[in-house]
């Protein structure tokens, strides 16, 4: 599965810093420093080896362009780091400006560590952004701290005729068994799931049931400033599945 989607967008009752954020990060799944290809060089080193391929870089680039017409998105912005890694990530760069262009979609690009910056200066100037995997890794988590943090951000990993959906973030074994998990992020996730197979009025009415429990306000968890279990938030999410 060469795609992580990671949407990240607020929602109005949440409190952060930032209101219209509504960006998606389109992260390449099977490459780049977590291809996992390092060793150790005696006891006084170790190497890490960052592959990119010219067939990854195009299968990645020509899903975010489509995403965005599929989406009706305005813009896809390419993240890397080809003033440095000119080989690497500057043939990233040249396949995402090849594909953007056949695809006829608007198209820039962007140093991550500028990126790194704008995305907490100006947020909602951005739209769908394609990268490598280790910088989506890193962006697509800063992105969540921008809209309320881990919790509610849901991701889907999708190959060519298979897809996994699940929340962005990992475990918590610290409130393991206490109730206090943020739902939203597999809720979301579900919501996504269910657009990919076709179900797009039941993932509305699932979404549209959490922006009015995140508005309503009385029953949210822990981590988005309310004091809510998760079976309650769960609970009160499907009062208003209608």
């Amino acid at each position: 599965m060469y795609v992580n989607l990671r949407p990240i967008k607020s929602f109005k009752g949440i409190k952060s810093r930032y209101e219209d954020v509504d960006l998606v990060v389109v992260r390449e799944n099977t490459e780049d420093l977590y291809a996992g290809i390092e060793h150790k060089i005696g006891d006084y080193a170790a190497e890490s080896i960052k592959i990119i391929t010219r067939s990854a870089s195009e299968r990645i680039v020509d899903f975010a362009c489509n995403y965005v017409k599929d989406n009706k998105r305005k813009k896809v912005t390419a993240i890397h780091k080809a003033n440095i890694m000119k080989m690497s990530d500057g043939l990233f760069l040249d396949v995402f400006r090849e594909v953007a262009s056949k695809h006829g979609v608007e198209y820039d690009d962007l140093i991550v560590d500028a990126a790194a910056m704008n995305l907490v200066l100006n947020p909602e100037n951005y739209d769908v952004m394609v990268m490598p995997n280790l910088y989506g890794d890193i962006l697509s988590d800063l992105g969540a701290g921008l809209v309320g943090g881990l919790g509610i951000i849901p991701s889907a990993n999708i190959g060519k005729d298979c897809a996994i959906f699940e929340a962005v973030h990992g475990s918590a074994p610290q409130i393991a068994g206490q109730n206090k998990a943020n739902p939203t992020a597999l809720i979301q996730s579900s919501v996504m799931m269910l657009r990919y197979l076709g179900e797009y009025e039941n993932a509305q009415k699932i979404e549209t049931a959490l922006e009015k429990v995140f508005l309503e306000g009385s029953k949210l968890t822990v981590d988005l400033g309310g004091s809510a279990s998760t079976t309650e938030f769960a609970d009160e999410v499907c009062k208003y599945i209608v």
